[in-house]
């Protein structure tokens, strides 16, 4: 399996060093999640049995909310012995309208040279269009993930702050997850949609939705959040038991550059 993380940097080079504290805070917080039933059961296992021959590697795209959650997933993926490959990228990222064009090379490129088992994608910001048009372009992306011999996964996108930027859009948002759903219900199986709500839930400015201080992005915590819950999503459907969480939670991707412009503490 190839276990490289190619996330894209698009944010300012400038490394973090985060407290130990803070790492502590995001491991806390998945383990109340687990508390609640979304997570996978603790407790130290023996190197066999955390051995999952059967997790699949995983091909994660999407916009610049993706690539905040990158550094956790892909730790938590591989932790559990699965691989992880990012191509979510900051400014774009979609497969809906004219902003998708260079997510279709990217991705041709990324499916031969990564050959994941799962092509995860999160419902982007910028997933503008009709029902009709984001229906097209979720059929074009399950398509060419399924001819690939993928399944596809299509996450909804965690609620987040509709500013003057995304304004005009505000209608086409949220279309957007109920159209992906209606590709997902004709594809038996091979393109899955995960509402992300039942973490999250619909309120950007609520604590559940735990976005940093633009009301865009998540943090450490939120995106150690993320992992925990989608790992557990995609270790139920695809029979691999997600790594516990002090293998993960507190590493190095902490310090990940991607969450130096977004005010985290």
């Amino acid at each position: 399996m190839n276990n490289e993380n190619t996330t894209a940097d698009s944010f300012p080079s400038r490394s973090v060093r985060r407290p130990a504290a803070l790492a502590l805070i995001a491991a806390a917080g998945v383990v109340a999640l687990a508390a609640c039933g979304g997570g996978q059961p603790s407790g130290e296992q023996s190197s066999d049995a955390r051995k999952n021959a059967k997790a699949p590697t995983v091909l994660w795209m999407g916009d610049s909310i993706a690539e905040a959650e990158a550094p956790a997933l892909g730790a938590a993926l591989k932790a559990g012995d699965a691989g992880f490959r990012s191509m979510a990228a900051a400014g774009g990222g979609g497969v809906v309208g004219e902003i998708a064009k260079p997510t279709w090379g990217r991705l041709a490129e990324e499916l031969k040279s990564a050959k994941p088992d799962v092509v995860a994608y999160q419902i982007t910001t910028y997933d503008w269009g009709t029902p009709d048009e984001q229906r097209a372009g979720y059929e074009r992306l399950a398509k060419q993930v399924n001819e690939a011999g993928a399944d596809l996964v299509i996450v909804s996108a965690p609620p987040f702050k509709i500013d003057d930027f995304y304004k005009p859009h505000a209608a086409e948002i949220k279309t957007a997850p109920k159209s992906a759903e209606e590709v997902a219900d004709k594809k038996e199986g091979k393109v899955r949609f995960l509402d992300a709500a039942a973490l999250w839930g619909t309120d950007h400015a609520a604590p559940k939705a735990q976005r940093s201080k633009d009301g865009i992005h998540s943090c450490q915590q939120g995106s150690a959040a993320f992992a925990q819950w989608l790992t557990g999503e995609l270790g139920r459907r695809y029979s691999f038991e997600p790594a516990p969480l002090d293998r993960w939670a507190t590493g190095s991707w902490t310090g990940d550059k991607v969450y130096a412009p977004l005010g985290c503490k």
